[in-house]
């Protein structure tokens, strides 16, 4: 699934291609992904300007004068910009035609992914949960350690959950805990403020290297540019079981946690 650097990468990638130009046409080919697509935007994205690109948690923010185009990559989707006379690909199911003939598709083979519109002024009720996002002084230990306190859920569980902080998906907490140096089994609750201080530091690290070498491509995912990302090869733990610790002799494990696979290095991380 792509998590927070995957879709960093894409809003980084689609900003000089896309902002400013104007939608003279969109496609709706398989209106129905996670969430029917809504059929209005059809009509009410025509000649409107796309005036910037940001990111909440997962999810793309095409902002328009009138709203905001929210997009969910899902299990295996991607975005790409391509001249517009270029064939649609078998799983291309929503397209935005821009003025300089060029066109941004969503390809989402396995349809998990979702196209919304949040009309300006509004919140759509998807964001209403959604903890701070990790790179901000926002998320800290402070904030985590007082979170965390009562909780008997494991430490992975904990940081993966979208309320407590947004985008720190199965990959980057496995590895964020490995460099912090942290079962992945700890209750969120027994851990120390000097040890969350670690643990904050270490996703912020990780989370901040993946985006720089353009996330993670294990299966699907590629970038606007159709380049797949090059943090797998900086994996340390992760999909790397009964392989040898980077770090020590011991040998990475491998546990499911809350029905998700987890890696880690039992004597480097008590």
């Amino acid at each position: 699934m792509p998590e927070l650097p995957e879709v960093e990468t894409t809003a980084r990638g689609l900003k000089p291609l896309i902002v400013n130009q104007s939608v003279i046409a969109v496609g709706i080919y398989r209106p129905k992904l996670r969430w029917e697509i809504p059929k209005h935007l059809a009509t009410t994205l025509i000649n409107q300007v796309i005036q910037s690109v940001e990111r909440r948690a997962k999810y793309l923010l095409i902002n328009f004068e009138g709203g905001t185009l929210v997009i969910h990559l899902g299990m295996s989707g991607s975005i790409r910009v391509v001249p517009t006379e270029l064939p649609l690909k078998k799983h291309e199911h929503f397209e935005l035609k821009l003025y300089n003939n060029t066109s941004l598709r969503l390809d989402d083979p396995r349809r998990f992914g979702a196209v919304l519109w949040q009309k300006k002024g509004e919140t759509l009720s998807l964001f209403d949960s959604l903890g701070p996002e990790p790179l901000t002084d926002d998320f800290n230990a402070n904030y985590l350690f007082q979170r965390s306190r009562g909780r008997t859920q494991n430490i992975k569980t904990f940081v993966m959950n979208s309320t407590v902080v947004v985008g720190v998906g199965n990959i980057y907490a496995s590895e964020s805990l490995f460099l912090a140096k942290i079962s992945p089994k700890i209750l969120a609750g027994k851990i120390s403020l000097k040890r969350y201080q670690v643990l904050i530091q270490s996703i912020k690290s990780i989370l901040s290297e993946a985006i720089d070498k353009g996330g993670t491509t294990l299966k699907d995912f590629s970038g606007v540019d159709d380049k797949p990302g090059y943090f797998a090869q900086k994996l340390s733990v992760y999909d790397r079981v009964d392989k040898p610790c980077l770090q020590c002799n011991g040998t990475i494990k491998k546990i499911t946690q809350n029905q998700r696979t987890t890696y880690y290095c039992s004597k480097c991380q008590k």
